[in-house]
């Protein structure tokens, strides 16, 4: 095909919602619900922790950015998933695609750079903790935080720019929710064995590495609590940590399912499934397993709702 055939596409059909207006009807309600409690619930977090002094400390800051980040990945996908089911319109043009997939991967990688940094976090905390306010001053958790975004900048860029230069000339039709970069890709009338081949390398590297990290923080921490004489202290730290081997398990098991691959060859409909837990339900349980579980931030929840209720009357 000649290149001035090129790119006739201008915009894309998303397939990958049910065809049953009553499933569509349940899938919206949900899918409304869902996100509601998600920003509420991040939202909170973000407020309880910037707010309450105790809650102050080097583990809730990372806990505060990674609610924002959570809260940006859902927004990315939902509000379009619940538009396009309330108008039946499933279009989505060229540059929103591009824009969606984007930002979701961004936001995907800053989210497994945080990750890595939160669990080195945890291990200095708990390995080191005569010389853990000398390694992880304020300003070392602002650089490390700001790294993440930059590394996830720098790490989704090159593959964004080899898929905006990809011909694509017909058919339109993405068998997902949202503008992923395999089924995308599917869809081009060029050659995308380059592009195939440097998202294979960055996704194995990102995953493999940073999986690699965090797991030998764990294995340091783990190491350590077990020689901790102190029972209470053991308990404290077995329980941090539940939560969040929680949270690593669930994203670092669903994006190497989606993401480390070298072919087509999965169901649809499973990574459908799989991507849903990735952008959906992981920014929902965020909340919930990291943060209100914890009694810092139960207390300082009981505290803000005290205040709030002393306030009223006088409103």
């Amino acid at each position: 095909m000649r290149p001035e055939n090129w790119t006739q596409v201008t915009e894309f059909v998303l397939l990958g919602f049910p065809k049953s207006w009553a499933l569509q009807l349940m899938l919206f309600l949900r899918l409304l619900v869902t996100y509601v409690v998600t920003v509420m619930g991040n939202l909170l977090i973000i407020m309880l922790s910037w707010s309450d002094r105790r809650l102050h400390t080097q583990m809730y800051f990372f806990l505060r950015n990674l609610s924002l980040l959570e809260l940006m990945l859902v927004s990315v996908v939902v509000p379009k998933m619940l538009v396009s089911i309330l108008t039946k319109d499933y279009t989505i043009s060229f540059a929103g695609c591009i824009m969606q997939s984007y930002f979701y991967f961004l936001l995907g990688t800053t989210d497994f750079f945080l990750l890595t940094v939160m669990s080195l976090d945890r291990c200095l905390a708990i390995c080191r903790p005569l010389h853990y306010e000398m390694l992880m001053s304020r300003p070392t958790c602002v650089w490390l935080v700001l790294s993440s975004w930059l590394a996830g900048f720098l790490w989704t860029f090159c593959p964004t720019i080899l898929m905006t230069s990809l011909p694509f000339c017909g058919p339109n039709g993405i068998d997902h929710f949202f503008c992923d970069s395999w089924p995308l890709m599917g869809l081009s009338c060029g050659d995308t064995q380059l592009l195939e081949l440097v998202a294979f390398l960055l996704s194995t590297a990102l995953l493999l590495g940073s999986l690699t990290l965090t797991s030998s923080s764990y294995a340091f921490i783990l190491t350590t609590v077990f020689h901790t004489p102190i029972a209470s202290e053991r308990k404290k730290a077995f329980s941090t940590c539940a939560s969040h081997l929680t949270v690593m398990v669930m994203f670092y098991g669903s994006s190497i399912f989606l993401y480390i691959r070298t072919s087509e060859a999965q169901s649809m409909l499973l990574n459908k499934g799989v991507s849903a837990l990735n952008c959906i339900i992981s920014p929902l349980l965020n909340p919930f397993i990291f943060n209100l579980r914890n009694d810092k931030v139960k207390q300082a929840l009981c505290d803000a709702i005290r205040r709030h209720k002393h306030m009223g009357p006088k409103l």
